[in-house]
């Protein structure tokens, strides 16, 4: 059956095409498998909550008529605007409007949140732009730029709010314009389409433009609130749609509410936090975290900005899915929030996720996949600028930046044919990854920290958990040894300066790029012949190669612009000559790289990567695969063209002279 929905039809209806529903939760609360739900053009200011799920063979789909045509928000029209003094205007609203949730009253907090607990989950928008939140009105008054912020100039918009007699009063500084005679909204809502319930599973949510929301801090042990999201289900898509401009987290995959572990830490003060991650691991099992009911989610095509917490959020129920050809930008760029939960994509647990096909870009971090990387794959993105603009100050409790973050996973995690442009290029406490045919104009760190903590004088070790292959159901827990890397065919540009040559690859800013800071790590001969020392093994002795750093892999690898090999690097090349120039231009949405990177490599060929190749990662025991177990054979490139007999160094098939579209 289709039931249509008209917002602008003269009267509500049966949902016919000739008497529409005007609101889309009418239609939601009747849909049955194999339904669909025509949205004509229009803005539905609403709370889309899905009452039914589909099924495999009889989805439920929501489809607007019009690609974008249909925008649900979670925002409603401010006027009445008074002028209070100079540029700052004001006006009030009865609470009465927010009924159980007062986004005025909420704040942003919560585990994993490192800035000050003074910024709201409501916000205020000028013309579908965010104004910025002060702390007092003196602040909203002066109207100064943020020195954190990465638009200083939008910064100067600001707003501030307090409670009085049952009304939410609102002070904004609008910079000489009138607010009456522009569009200023407030976020009133805290959802615009996500079930209520859990096991919501196989709705398709098609061509809506989805914004202005005011979802909550969305950390990974805790409940994880956005604005779309399928609530701890299965079989999710999620598709050409553009979602942006909320509080915190855009398309939540994430985890269900669990009253004896929701904000465990920051409500009750006891455990550590990573036992707390520890415990939802286990516990999630208990409440049906199984790969027959949760994840195999889609999200593809997607236009996902302007949210200032991630772009795309999951803890556990992101398992299995796959996210592709989407274009993810500005993220956390207020500034305003933060915490260890801010990226274009941050997934816990992202077993068998694959993340493909991508424009990431302006991001305070662009990939982000912490806990049980397992079996997930980075392939075929476009990631520049996910580091701070020059020149701007890092917030309290801000992260640092970097194209990919990997974090205390056993892998293994697979890092292929990406072009990553950004200062950083990847960031891995963790062991079992392979890098493969990317090109990197940024260093990789954090190769040997960043898991475990010094506490009373003493190790913690932070051990996280590795699963049966291709499932969810946990085969242990180990600690991060570090190694147990591949690094194949890669090209290293050294773009950007080294201007302290006192960091180490510890630091998160470390400069140099190459793979000389993988020396600290034995080659897989050497591992071997001093952990198998006999033909009997000693399980005293094996200790401490049991708890030391694993082998790594090096070879075939294009260094440039002064990038540094490594020792293991016995089949690289090493280029001489003059400086490499990198300009990435952007027309409407085609993006075009030009570069004279390949006069310095030349005719650099090397040998074709396989799952054979990369082998298995140590504690996992699981082979570099596809997530069928299939294996994986290098021979298309970026773009998906055939490599041949031999291969090019990066993620180009061949050389190009000049330029190239990499985007559109």
């Amino acid at each position: 059956m289709i039931l249509y929905v008209d917002c602008k039809a003269s009267k509500d209806g049966c949902g016919s095409a000739e008497m529409p529903f005007k609101k889309i939760n009418d239609a939601a609360k009747i849909a049955k498998p194999g339904d669909e739900i025509v949205v004509r053009p229009g803005v539905y200011r609403e709370y889309v909550d899905p009452v039914n799920a589909g099924r495999p063979e009889a989805r439920i789909t929501y489809r607007s008529s019009e690609p974008l045509g249909a925008e649900i928000m979670g925002s409603e029209v401010l006027s009445g605007w008074v002028r209070h003094e100079g540029d700052v205007w004001t006006a009030r609203v009865c609470n009465g409007i927010f009924g159980d949730y007062n986004p005025y009253t909420t704040f942003v907090c919560g585990d994993w949140y490192f800035a000050p607990t003074v910024r709201h989950t409501g916000c205020v928008w000028l013309n579908d732009r965010m104004m910025y939140e002060t702390v007092d009105l003196q602040e909203c008054i002066k109207g100064e730029a943020d020195p954190c912020a990465w638009d200083p100039e939008a910064s100067k918009y600001k707003w501030f709010t307090v409670q009085e007699d049952g009304y939410t009063v609102f002070y904004a500084n609008f910079k000489g314009l009138d607010p009456n005679n522009e569009n200023v909204e407030i976020t009133v809502r805290r959802n615009c389409f996500m079930p209520s319930k859990e096991g919501i599973g196989f709705i398709t949510l098609s061509g809506f433009k989805i914004h202005n929301a005011a979802p909550t801090w969305a950390p990974p042990a805790a409940y994880q609130d956005g604005m779309v999201g399928p609530h701890w289900s299965k079989g999710w898509i999620i598709e050409d749609c553009e979602i942006y401009n909320s509080r915190c987290c855009g398309i939540s995959l994430g985890k269900y509410r669990d009253p004896e572990n929701d904000m465990y830490f920051y409500t009750r003060h006891v455990k550590s936090p990573t036992q707390m991650e520890r415990d939802a691991v286990c516990r999630g099992q208990y409440h049906g975290w199984r790969k027959e009911r949760i994840g195999s989610h889609i999200i593809r095509r997607c236009n996902v900005h302007h949210c200032e917490q991630t772009g795309i959020v999951g803890r556990m129920g992101g398992v299995f899915s796959i996210i592709e050809d989407c274009h993810i930008h500005d993220i956390c760029n207020s500034q305003q929030l933060g915490g260890a939960e801010t990226a274009g994509i941050k997934l816990h647990a992202a077993i068998d996720v694959i993340i493909r096909r991508n424009r990431i870009h302006n991001c305070i971090m662009g990939v982000w996949l912490d806990w049980e990387a397992q079996g997930a794959r980075i392939s075929g993105n476009l990631l520049y600028d996910n580091h701070r603009p020059d020149g701007v100050d890092p917030a309290q409790g801000a992260m640092f930046s970097n194209d990919v973050f990997i974090e205390v996973g056993h892998g293994p995690t697979l890092i292929d044919n990406n072009i990553m442009l950004s200062k950083v290029s990847a960031v891995i406490p963790s062991e079992g990854l392979a890098f493969v045919h990317n090109l990197m104009l940024g260093s990789i760190t954090f190769i040997n920290s960043g898991v475990d903590s010094i506490v009373n004088g003493q190790r913690e070790p932070r051990y996280t958990p590795y699963h049966i292959r291709h499932r969810t159901e946990v085969a242990g827990f180990m600690t991060i040894l570090h190694g147990d890397d591949r690094i194949y065919n890669n090209i290293f540009v050294q773009h950007y300066p080294v201007t302290d040559t006192d960091k180490t690859p510890k630091d998160c800013d470390y400069e140099v790029v190459g793979t000389a800071q993988f020396d600290i790590f034995p080659s897989y001969e050497e591992w071997f012949s001093k952990s198998m020392p006999g033909v009997e093994p000693d399980m005293g002795k094996m200790g401490e190669f049991h708890f030391g750093h694993l082998p790594v892999w090096i070879g075939g690898n294009a260094y440039v612009n002064g990038a540094v090999p490594g020792k293991h690097e016995k089949t690289g090349y090493v280029a001489e000559g003059g400086k490499v120039s990198f300009e990435l231009v952007t027309e409407g949405d085609k993006v075009t790289l030009k570069t004279d990177l390949f006069k310095s490599i030349g005719d650099f060929h090397t040998g074709i990567i396989t799952s054979d190749t990369l082998g298995e990662a140590f504690e996992p025991e699981q082979r570099f695969e596809e997530p069928d177990g299939k294996d994986i054979i290098f021979d298309k490139d970026y773009f998906g063209d055939h490599r041949g007999l031999s291969a090019y160094a990066g993620p180009f098939a061949e050389a190009f002279d000049g330029s190239v579209t990499v985007w559109g």
